[in-house]
């Protein structure tokens, strides 16, 4: 069924999309992308995507509703969760077809990471797992076009963390990138991958903690508002740097690498205790005190990458490569080259749109579970080696 799409791949390349709505669930972020195996590589790898489109696609605001309950951690019953499920596929489906509509392409394959629901944090007795929402046969069925999607769960049954999975084709997508550098992708969570030379495993890969989960949070909480829009009222804010200390004591923080986190831990419950208790010390009263509070929380998301690269990457990086939605965030730009003392730099500048890095990540993944390239990587995510990621959904004409 897919000879003819590994042909492709092999030779003149294939068009593939990326499909995700990413931890702040903020729409389905859809990137187009050619993709071919490096003519020479050995052993086979592929070569550096061809971005043809990126576009976020906002959910239907029902859809989104009833999605952000789930993210905020409401509980919900097995049909409400099926139903969701559903209606995920379909809406990732609709977004890749409809991007590629737009843009006179037509899709050969998509790679649908889906909505991440729950994320282990590490602490789980039994061991870890994660579940994502969005059934790949219906995102096949309404995208006109064969998917792999849940590349997480294998990773983890091969003894992995699931995330951050970027970090397994970060050597492709930024293979325009000098090395050694670090990326750091700032969205709900924070996570980081430092390349060494081009075709070598990460030298580390690790989730940092909380990044636009936090802050997004406390825009929300206190000032009404979908995010701090770049950055503005943190900048105004004076950062109080025995909070950050307090929360910089959490065990996450501490822990070793591989390691990844999650909603459970730096979700929604836990912004709205940070916030609360700020109230019930009487620190809230006024707009320059908010302002103080989403600053402080820029300085807690700096300081927690700085002490990662301090503690857990052994040779300093060159830069930082700043991908997602974070990457907007001035305040945080500033906080982050201040106490990493390294320039920090949007992805943009070696040909990656800051925005569209991980829908790159998904396509590629895709494309390797398609050809048959393993994905796994112990250095990434502690998980076996030699693990093809993902699952297949044939379309069928």
């Amino acid at each position: 069924m897919f000879d003819r799409l590994r042909a492709r791949l092999g030779g003149e390349g294939a068009l593939v999309a990326g499909v995700l709505s990413g931890t702040s669930a903020d729409g389905i972020d859809v990137a187009l992308a050619r993709l071919a195996l490096e003519r020479g590589a050995t052993p086979a790898r592929l070569a550096r995507p061809e971005l043809l489109a990126f576009e976020t696609r906002p959910f239907e605001p029902a859809l989104a509703a009833r999605l952000r309950r789930v993210l905020d951690l409401a509980p919900i019953g097995l049909g409400e969760t099926a139903l969701l499920h559903r209606d995920l596929g379909r809406a990732f489906g609709a977004a890749a077809r409809d991007v590629a509509r737009a843009h006179g392409l037509a899709l050969e394959l998509v790679g649908s990471h889906g909505q991440t629901v729950w994320h282990h944090d590490g602490a789980e007795p039994s061991g870890a797992a994660t579940l994502q929402l969005g059934d790949g046969d219906h995102v096949a069925e309404l995208a006109g076009a064969p998917v792999v999607s849940d590349f997480r769960q294998r990773d983890i049954a091969a003894g992995g963390e699931g995330a951050p999975l970027s970090a397994l084709v970060d050597d492709d997508v930024f293979a325009a990138a000098a090395r050694p550098c670090a990326v750091l992708n700032l969205g709900g969570l924070a996570n980081l991958t430092v390349l060494g030379e081009r075709g070598a495993p990460p030298r580390a890969a690790f989730d940092t903690g909380p990044a636009n989960s936090l802050l997004d949070g406390l825009a929300r909480l206190l000032f009404d508002l979908p995010y701090d829009a770049d950055g503005a009222r943190a900048l105004r804010g004076r950062p109080d740097a025995v909070w950050v200390a307090e929360q910089l004591a959490a065990p996450f923080f501490e822990r070793a690498p591989p390691k990844s986190t999650g909603r459970d831990s730096f979700g929604a419950p836990w912004v709205a205790a940070l916030v609360e208790r700020e109230r019930a010390r009487g620190r809230l009263s006024g707009e320059q005190e908010r302002c103080d509070l989403l600053a402080s929380g820029v300085e807690l998301v700096a300081r927690s990458v700085a002490l990662a690269l301090e503690r857990f990457v052994p040779d300093t990086p060159r830069e930082l490569l700043l991908a997602g939605g974070g990457g907007h965030n001035a305040a945080l730009v500033a906080a982050l080259a201040r106490h990493t003392r390294l320039a920090c730099r949007p992805s943009d500048v070696v040909g990656v749109p800051t925005d569209a890095r991980e829908g790159l990540v998904f396509a590629l993944l895709a494309a390797r579970a398609v050809l048959d390239l393993p994905s796994s990587a112990p250095a990434a995510t502690g998980a076996r080696a030699g693990r093809v990621l993902g699952k297949f959904s044939p379309h069928h004409k």
